[in-house]
């Protein structure tokens, strides 16, 4: 696969810092912002699979604060996942 262009990256990093955002306040209260959604729908042409995008905005909706919290954590690790099998996300870290 050719590497992504730097745009591409970094629109990637960004709705991914932002969708993590998301799991930290969480359980605060409802994350069905307006940078939310626009994250995920830039990550939607990287994602073979829909399924973890549209359940995250389905759990950042709920009111119930359990349901949310539990929703949107194991829909970014879905996201996380599908990038990471796309080739598209790897996190820089000690080698």
């Amino acid at each position: 696969m050719a590497a992504l262009p730097k745009h591409q990256r970094v629109i990637i990093a960004l709705s991914l810092h932002i969708l993590r955002g998301g799991v930290t306040r969480c359980s605060d209260g409802r994350v069905d912002t307006v940078e939310v959604r626009l994250a995920l729908r830039c990550l939607l042409p990287h994602c073979r699979e829909r399924w973890p995008l549209e359940l995250y905005w389905d759990a950042a909706c709920q009111d119930n604060e359990i349901g949310r919290a539990q929703g949107v954590t194991a829909a970014f690790n879905g996201i996380v996942r599908q990038l990471r099998l796309a080739g598209r996300y790897e996190e820089a870290g000690p080698s």
